[in-house]
């Protein structure tokens, strides 16, 4: 492994209603994301008391987290697309530094 080259990143991770994913999926393609991770039904407490995830009837009603690696220079676009949002719905972002060992995998196309 000392051969592999790893690369600075950002990780975010995005957690929102999933009725909202199609709007949240859109805004990280519009912004050059070439791809994302998708995990649904989370469950867990916040601000609002806890939060149930695997509802039988209503998959909108579940939170999701979408994960993504992007360039620096992207997470402030993507901040400032969600940030109207984020002032009317309920969600998060966290954002850390990652190492990526095939950083191609996570530019996009035009790039």
């Amino acid at each position: 492994m000392n051969d592999l080259k790893l690369s600075q990143f950002k990780k975010l991770e995005i957690i929102l209603e999933g009725a909202h994913q199609e709007f949240a999926s859109d805004l990280l393609e519009r912004a050059g994301v070439s791809g994302y991770t998708i995990v649904n039904n989370l469950s867990g407490k916040g601000r609002h008391g806890f939060h149930e995830g695997h509802l039988m009837f209503n998959e909108d009603a579940v939170l999701i987290m979408i994960i993504v690696a992007v360039p620096e220079d992207l997470v402030e676009p993507i901040l400032e697309g969600f940030a109207p949002f984020f002032d009317k719905h309920t969600g998060v972002v966290f954002i850390s530094d990652i190492r990526v060992s095939r950083p191609v995998k996570f530019r996009s196309r035009e790039n």
